[in-house]
């Protein structure tokens, strides 16, 4: 079977930025992002400094955690092996960017959709090969068929000790490189000044060039600020200070070489911003404000259910807790007029379509509780509906989770084990659940367990944050 990969020579490169020009031609790719580009790193000090290139791209992994984690199936593996990906399926949620380990993703900002190298299969399709393979000038790109031992690339492969990036990710990348540094393949490894080549665009580009120099040339006197305000500091401080000054001090003097990096592609920002936060907070609160009080109706705990229209203000507060945590999710995407492709086409290997069918699952049972009520139908409805309602409401807490592990790119996140995700999930349901419910108490005269409840709340919160 065919396995498309790429070799990166890096014997060869010369940072000629030809892949890059050639990709974004072929692709009419916007400005400011790119589908490839190359890499500088600087090592030694001077005389004794060299400078090396690589190129970077999406690396068309066997095990791609961007098409485990899209929602809708717009990424998808296709039989050769090559990641490819349908625009006209993306909602623009992002996920993708954070599921890949190497950064590879970006939203095209004039269709808000997620895009990347497709290794040109329009290209391949009509037996070409891809335009960087074709524009490199010193034959440092080779695209072919891993699979084939017949192939250049497979030769190479099994003729030099080749290296991947991440592999410690399990995504096992298509991409290798042959006479490359650690320090180029591990972001971590390289210090980022934000002085390096072309680093004027961050302070502005266009009309606001003019102003660029200026101010770099501020930004570099920090460095400066923070030493003359510790050597102030150091001739005042008690003995014990001045001891930690000194160390700090002769940190930041310190001239050992260290790689860094001089040119690299801009930062793509905060990938899920404030929207998913707060949704994170009222899909938990609801959650949590459902199961303590539907197990106070299974354990007939009749301080906190018996009076009269506890159940139906509770499940009316969880459903318009779970409607702001849809137009949260529903804001936070590109496309948000593409939302109900989650559902109807939906890949059920992402914990963002498995949430989805959560929350409408959650909140039939909060519909069907609400019912009981109005139809005045026997109170033991209640407790068969609490009985498939607690395990779902739970799930509707925890999911987020689950769907942050499948988030490769971000080592913190995908590394936690399920012991840990439910239990950070049910401190969280419980510390959002037991404030409103305080609350609840009061209004149906229930003040003898405020005071508990309260402090219950107080102590969970201190203990998840």
């Amino acid at each position: 079977m065919t396995n498309y990969g790429f070799v990166i020579d890096n014997r060869s490169c010369i940072g000629c930025h030809a892949c890059t020009v050639a990709c974004k031609s072929e692709h009419d790719i916007p400005i400011g992002v790119n589908r490839t580009h190359v890499k500088y790193i600087e090592k030694g000090t001077f005389p004794d400094s060299s400078r090396e290139f690589s190129v970077h791209r999406c690396n068309h992994c066997e095990d791609a955690p961007c098409v485990t984690i899209c929602p809708t199936t717009a990424l998808f593996t296709r039989p050769d092996g090559i990641v490819d990906f349908d625009d006209a399926r993306c909602i623009g949620c992002r996920s993708c960017m954070q599921a890949c380990p190497y950064d590879a993703l970006y939203i095209d900002p004039d269709q808000g959709t997620a895009a990347k190298c497709n290794y040109c299969v329009h290209r391949l399709e009509n037996a070409y090969e891809p335009a960087c393979v074709i524009v490199c000038p010193t034959e440092a790109i080779v695209s072919g068929d891993l699979d084939d031992p017949a192939s250049k690339i497979a030769q190479l492969v099994a003729s030099h000790d080749t290296t991947v990036r991440k592999p410690e990710s399990g995504a096992k990348p298509n991409v290798f490189y042959i006479e490359t540094s650690e320090e180029m393949l591990d972001p971590a490894a390289t210090e980022h000044t934000g002085t390096g080549m072309w680093s004027e665009q961050v302070a502005g580009v266009g009309h606001f060039a003019k102003y660029a120099e200026n101010r770099l040339g501020a930004a570099d006197t920090d460095s400066l600020l923070v030493q003359l305000a510790l050597e102030k500091k150091a001739s005042e401080a008690q003995p014990r200070d001045q001891a930690i000054i000194r160390d700090v001090m002769a940190k930041l003097g310190d001239d050992s070489p260290k790689a860094k990096r001089s040119y690299d592609q801009p930062s793509k920002g905060i990938l899920w911003g404030w929207e998913v936060s707060a949704y994170i907070m009222t899909k938990s609160m609801a959650a949590g404000f459902y199961i303590v009080a539907m197990l106070g109706v299974l354990l007939d705990y009749s301080v906190l259910v018996a009076s009269n229209g506890v159940i139906i203000w509770v499940a009316a507060s969880c459903i318009v807790l779970l409607g702001l945590t849809g137009l949260l999710l529903v804001k936070d995407l590109d496309r948000p007029e593409r939302f109900l492709y989650v559902l109807l086409r939906p890949n059920w290997e992402s914990w963002l379509v498995r949430g989805a069918y959560i929350l409408g699952a959650f909140g039939a049972v909060l519909t069907a509780h609400i019912g009981v009520e109005l139809l005045e139908l026997d109170a033991s409805f209640h407790q068969s509906l609490a009985i498939v309602g607690i395990p779902l409401a739970w799930m509707t807490g925890a999911y987020t989770g689950w769907l942050f592990k499948q988030a490769k790119g971000r080592t913190i996140w995908a590394s936690r084990s399920n012991f840990k995700i439910s239990a950070i999930a049910t401190l969280e349901m419980m510390a959002f659940a037991l404030v409103p419910y305080s609350l609840v108490s009061y209004a149906f005269d229930k003040a003898e367990i405020q005071t508990p409840l309260a402090l219950v709340a107080a102590a969970l919160l201190l203990t998840f944050v």
